[in-house]
């Protein structure tokens, strides 16, 4: 019995306890090298289809499984002894995956059977996995000379090893602050959904009562952005900036020499490989192709909106100078969010919290499934959930098809095809923070089904929670998060790919974020809201004075946030093309450096973002050199959305050529044309700027 590696599709998370970690790991490990040796030992004249590159595909089934299913614990269910467990195994996990591509013998035998003449008449879609798989395999090294060969995989296991470390050390740091109020007064200006969760918390931890109020603001993000964004106590304010920019940074979860030695091993894996940079390496068989192009998308972007950016910051630092009567100067950082929303309030009469009441979670949810199903032809539904606490008996009284969750907040859904009725896909969603629980919000594949069978995967989030049993009303931003985790989770669960791994997500990762970028857009339009947001209590849609006012509002500061964006891609570009430039300085001078026209000129600068950018820290590669994705994949989701848009938005026959084009086709094919055969042309750039409302405003 080997609970992480059971076929469920349901799983029982409850089985998934730390002591059978590394049995069940072990075991599948054993499976796994004993697929690889089958392969490798027979004959390459009579190999086949079958006995080699499907072989090949199956042959780590378990252990992603297993593995899969660990790592998603340790995002959500962070606990010591599971974390140990994972830590133990991890180097001997990360030391086989390294040596598959390695493996001389297996690469001997992919490689003859790609020769073949069976190979020659593959459908197109088997050919280009042959095609992908020997790609991936040169670009982790097969054709290495041994002892370099020997070398990649010592740096891919180091590399797994500080990573995991890396994200520990951000979640550890993030748990370690608290800042409990005992006065009131310190917290004007704070809404009161803010206030009622920040009194909820400290009364759960026992530093407040009903007699004793407190309020306790953390470095989670519902906690502490409503602080810089509305409370009038600036050294309170300053307060919590300064903890949340320390995240990684002091003491022992100090992450700048493991940001400095990441940075280095990969440098070096791109050398052995023969490649300028490791921006080089990533780029390969993405949409960008080198680091030089990426960064070139990302300097052009830059010196399109530099004016607007800049106008954005004089206006605030003018509109500060104004209100409070003294002259104009640079602003604190902790200044920028609170002052932007005053400005915003003023100029647009609107304010984030008003919008609140019409987004309650499970409306936002069920709104979405509307709009789904209208476009894509899918019917959601949800089903009843049952929490057991891990190494418990399952309840006798819990109903026989109730499904097994990792927490009693997450919820599971199922997607079938509204014409066929055929069981697409299933998952499971989890919205709210916890100290267990990393920060951010994603989507994750659990199961990829083959050609007929359901797919399974997840949604996380750490969305504003409930408070006092009520609602767990939501930010206009948060919305369209879910809608964006939302996206990649359709890319995934109606994927139709003969070959699982081309399926769903596994595109370029310039790519991956069209699908989700592109829901985004539904939280704009008034004719989408309707279906999802209303008012918690009443059932009303957003009164139309206050849409309208939400309308004005949406390009405000788009110059500031277009940039940031722009930022964080330049830094993850600059210091994985050219390391070497500045390796021996210190991280907080160089990040200065580099983005001295990329910034505003505030009075305090904050550390790297370097040692808490999880994005780039992650994982061997996670989104290292590919930050600028984002804003890549933003030019094709406005420009995707044209077609929408010109047919009324709610356009179900566009939607039926997305699925198809888009949601259904994996990397069954090149994405470019993927993307061509959906709009039938390239993309264009026009279509972001003229939504960022910065056509007009960009230098040439």
């Amino acid at each position: 019995m080997h609970p992480f590696l059971a076929p469920d599709f349901h799983i029982r998370w409850s089985t998934l306890v730390p002591e059978v970690v590394e049995p069940d790991i072990r075991h599948a490990l054993q499976l796994a090298r004993a697929a690889i040796d089958a392969i490798c030992e027979q004959n390459p004249d009579s190999a086949t289809y079958e006995s080699t590159f499907h072989a090949l595909e199956c042959a780590t089934e378990e252990l992603d499984r297993g593995w899969g299913r660990l790592q998603h614990l340790d995002s959500v269910a962070d606990t010591p002894a599971q974390r140990d467990a994972l830590n133990r195994m991890l180097p001997e996990v990360a030391e086989f995956h390294a040596s598959i591509p390695l493996n001389g013998r297996l690469w001997s035998v992919l490689k003859a059977y790609a020769e073949s003449d069976e190979a020659a008449g593959l459908d197109s879609v088997r050919k280009r996995f042959v095609a992908e798989t020997l790609a991936d395999f040169r670009q982790a090294g097969a054709d290495l000379p041994e002892e370099q060969k020997q070398r990649i995989a010592g740096i891919e296991s180091e590399l797994s090893k500080l990573t995991k470390a890396y994200l520990e050390h951000v979640l550890d740091s993030t748990n370690a602050w608290e800042l409990v109020i005992s006065d009131e007064a310190r917290i004007d200006g704070l809404p009161d959904s803010a206030k009622a969760a920040a009194l909820a918390n400290a009364k759960a931890k026992g530093v407040a009562t009903d007699a004793r109020p407190g309020w306790r603001f953390t470095l989670q993000f519902p906690s502490m952005y409503p602080v810089l964004q509305h409370v009038h106590d600036e050294s309170l304010r300053r307060e919590v900036w300064e903890a949340s920019v320390k995240v990684g940074a002091e003491g022992s979860n100090d992450n700048t020499p493991l940001v400095w030695r990441i940075l280095e091993l990969r440098a070096e894996k791109a050398a052995l490989l023969g490649h300028d940079h490791f921006a080089d390496l990533v780029l390969l068989r993405r949409m960008a192709g080198s680091g030089g192009s990426a960064l070139g998308f990302v300097e052009d972007l830059h010196r399109r909106v530099k004016p607007a950016f800049e106008a954005d910051y004089h206006q605030l630092v003018s509109y500060k100078a104004q209100a409070t009567g003294v002259p104009a100067d640079d602003l604190q950082p902790w200044d920028v969010a609170y002052w932007s929303e005053r400005q915003r309030r003023e100029h647009y009469d609107f304010d984030d919290e008003t919008l609140r009441p019409y987004l309650p979670v499970d409306g936002v949810m069920a709104g979405m499934f509307e709009i789904s199903s209208l476009l894509f032809g899918i019917t959601i539904t949800r089903r009843e959930t049952v929490h057991q606490a891990a190494g418990s008996a399952p309840d006798p009284s819990t109903a026989a098809d109730a499904v097994e969750v990792w927490h009693p907040e997450v919820s599971f859904y199922e997607i079938h095809d509204k014409d066929t009725g055929r069981h697409l896909g299933s998952f499971y969603a989890d919205w709210h923070p916890r100290e267990s629980k990393r920060g951010g919000a994603w989507m994750n594949s659990l199961h990829v089904g083959a050609p007929g069978e359901p797919h399974l995967a997840l949604i996380i989030g750490n969305m504003s929670p409930p408070v006092d049993g009520r609602a767990a009303l939501l930010t206009h931003r948060e919305a369209e998060t879910i809608f964006h985790e939302f996206g990649h989770l359709l890319h995934g669960l109606l994927s139709d790919v003969p070959v699982r791994s081309l399926a769903g997500t596994n595109v370029p990762r310039d790519f991956v974020e069209l699908p989700s970028q592109f829901m985004e857009n539904f939280c704009w339009d008034r004719r989408s809201l309707d279906f999802f947001a209303r008012h918690h209590e009443t059932d009303e849609p957003i009164p139309e004075e206050l849409y309208a006012r939400m309308l004005a509002a949406r390009n405000y500061q788009s110059g500031m946030g277009f940039m940031r964006q722009l930022a964080l891609a330049r830094i993850d570009l600059e210091f994985h093309i050219h390391l070497a430039k500045w390796r021996d300085r210190d991280l907080d001078e160089a990040d200065r450096e580099i983005l001295a026209d990329y910034v505003a000129p505030l009075k305090t600068r904050a550390p790297s973002m370097l040692r808490r950018f999880i994005h780039l820290f992650q994982g061997p590669v996670g989104y290292a050199a590919g930050y600028y994705s984002y804003k890549w994949s933003e030019v094709l989701d406005a420009d995707a959305f044209t077609r929408f848009r010109d047919h009324g938005v709610l356009h179900p026959e566009s939607g039926r050529r997305f699925r198809e084009h888009i949601l259904s086709k994996g990397n069954s094919a090149p994405v470019d044309e993927l993307y061509r055969r959906f709009m039938g042309r390239d993309p264009e750039l026009e279509p972001l700027l003229l939504r960022a409302g910065l056509a007009g405003t960009t230098a040439a």
